[in-house]
């Protein structure tokens, strides 16, 4: 290994490690760190690079397996939910923005066809970008998250054809010679070969790796699998990211799911954060200086248009202000599908490389516009809104069947056991605040009242068998179990009581499954106390089956008029008694 190449990295992980935290701290993510890292280290820095485009061509594979990741998530039934979303909101935003910027472009460009084709590669957005800023505050799992990856998800699928159609363009006519005809069915047959056969192919891979129990040999599996059909898939012209989204697709009901996550995400984060490095190093700072007029032009031309469409398509599909805008924000820059395209464009001669290299500029540029915009809006909005009542979420009917109404320190314990047993579910939690804050850990969880009717029937309380009842506060929980008991009798209601008192209100709405949130904790003390006295354990289940069904009977008579404290206080009294003397006989009471 020379020393040349040990430096260099060294340098990288110094820049990183620099400009990363920074960044943060100041609020604008660690994408834009990247991206000023490797604008300092390239050509127009310091130039410690100076092969900024073979950099950025290794770094690629962190997309690729950000696409692989990806993959692994969308379970089959899963994206067949999404298919709506994907083709309705992706299909209208890469139409619309298309024909806006074609048609801005058409005042520079005279070929129309080329103007399209400029329109539809300013289309795309960033899905590594997007993802980033996604995760990093912990949106992903929101609607408006949701849908921006739903968006992303069909860009990514129309730029399998782009990298096809640019080629054809040079020759200057759209037609399909035999030759071409038999590529395109080579390409056919290798997808029918790989959905049908890959499956089996691909996990007797794994099961066969897996029991050599081998860590090591499980990574070095999974990373042959994602480039080798990486490799496949560009050697038929298409691209690596898309081999790598079907290989994880393929995998994504398996067994080794969670196993090639935790595999594969120290190789994304480090890989990503390195492509982001070759973005800022290969900007031509000599070429935007002398045009720089045309590029912010186009920046900001871009990014209003992207920003403005997605916008009025979250409005559309009845997204609040807020998710819209911040909907629009996230997916307002160009993609690194651009970076591609506009090369190959300029090798086959459509464009001239100093117009590929402006281009390129300006989706670079957009992502740094993209970002600060970004974390502008998320400083601004909550002071914007601190005198104003926050609008729910849309809530999206996923077909669960459980709703949690509550998502505090007892509506999680239920939540974070559904999630490891991979059952899905819906959480309402009023406390917008707390919903943001556990949105951070991966829950899909929606800022809204459950006790409201139309909240309700939007969650899908018609089609759901199990309603989780965790409020906390007394009052809004016994509205929301009447409201739930009136109108979806289809539900059981399992609820959290603060108390005794709590229990009696919910029993007169007619709930029968009803835990005392200390009840449990406190009997594990107890036995745990009669252990430590030296009571055997028999005993000790003995003791606390007596007090557990001495309690209940006292509760339920207590019910009767629980409205009545001499009554209730002469209950107690006669109950206290009647379990000292069921107990009064043991060898083990002194």
């Amino acid at each position: 290994m020379s020393q040349d190449f040990v430096a260099l990295t060294l340098i990288f992980f110094f820049a990183a490690l620099v400009f990363v935290p920074l960044f943060k701290k100041l609020g604008l993510g660690s994408v834009l760190g990247y991206l000023a890292a490797g604008l300092l280290l390239g050509p127009s820095g310091l130039t410690v690079v100076s092969e900024a485009d073979s950099i950025l061509h290794f770094a690629e594979i962190g997309v690729v397996i950000l696409l692989f990741l990806i993959g692994l998530e969308l379970q089959p039934r899963r994206l067949w939910s999404m298919k709506r979303s994907i083709l309705g909101l992706g299909g209208l935003q890469v139409a619309l923005t298309a024909a806006l910027v074609a048609l801005a472009v058409c005042m520079f460009v005279t070929n129309i066809t080329v103007a399209v084709l400029i329109g539809l590669i300013f289309t795309l957005s960033s899905t590594a970008f997007a993802i980033q800023l996604l995760a990093e505050k912990g949106h992903l799992t929101t609607v408006y998250g949701r849908n921006a990856f739903s968006i992303l998800l069909f860009q990514d699928i129309a730029a399998i054809p782009l990298l096809a159609v640019v080629p054809i363009l040079a020759k200057g006519e759209i037609q399909f010679h035999q030759e071409q005809m038999l590529h395109i069915l080579k390409i056919v047959l290798f997808f029918v070969l790989f959905l049908t056969l890959g499956r089996y192919a691909i996990r007797y891979l794994f099961r066969y790796v897996a029991n050599t129990k081998s860590h090591e040999l499980f990574i070095a599996a999974s990373l042959f699998l994602i480039l080798g059909v990486s490799y496949i898939m560009q050697e038929f012209g298409l691209s690596m990211a898309l081999g790598s989204f079907l290989a994880g697709l393929l995998l994504s009901d398996s067994e080794y799911r969670h196993q090639l996550e935790v595999a594969m995400d120290p190789f994304k984060g480090l890989l990503l954060g390195l492509f982001f490095m070759g973005i800022g190093m290969t900007m031509d700072m000599n070429l935007l200086k002398s045009q720089l007029g045309f590029v912010l032009v186009g920046v900001v031309a871009l990014f209003i248009s992207k920003t403005l469409v997605v916008y009025m398509m979250g409005r559309m599909h009845k997204l609040n202000h807020i998710s819209s805008l911040q909907m629009g924000l996230v997916l307002s820059q160009g993609g690194e599908f651009a970076f591609v395209l506009f090369g190959l464009a300029a090798e086959v001669q459509i464009l001239t490389k100093q117009e590929a290299s402006l281009f390129i500029i300006i989706v670079s540029l957009s992502m740094v516009l993209s970002a600060l915009a970004f974390a502008f809006n998320e400083r601004i909005s909550p002071i914007l809104q601190r005198n104003k009542k926050l609008e729910f979420d849309t809530i999206e009917n996923d077909n669960t069947e459980v709703i949690i109404a509550g998502f505090g320190r007892v509506g999680q314990i239920p939540a974070r056991l559904l999630r490891a047993l991979g059952k899905s579910f819906t959480a309402l939690e009023l406390d917008a605040e707390q919903a943001n804050v556990v949105r951070k850990f991966g829950y899909k969880i929606y800022y809204g009242d459950a006790g409201r009717l139309d909240l309700l029937e939007a969650a899908g309380a018609q089609s759901a068998k199990y309603f989780v009842l965790a409020i906390d506060d007394v009052e809004s929980s016994v509205a929301c179990a009447a409201l739930v008991k009136e109108h979806f009798p289809n539900l059981r209601v399992f609820a959290r009581a603060r108390n005794r008192e709590h229990v009696h209100r919910l029993m007169d709405v007619g709930v029968t499954d009803i835990w005392r949130e200390t009840l449990a904790s406190s009997l594990e003390l107890s036995d745990e106390l009669l252990k430590a006295m030296g009571m055997t354990d028999q005993k000790r289940q003995q003791i606390i089956d007596s007090f557990v069904k001495s309690d209940v009977e006292t509760l339920l008579e207590q019910h009767k008029e629980y409205t009545n404290e001499d009554a209730i206080r002469t209950i107690a009294n006669r109950s206290t008694q009647q379990l000292h003397e069921l107990l009064r006989d043991s060898e083990d009471i002194k």
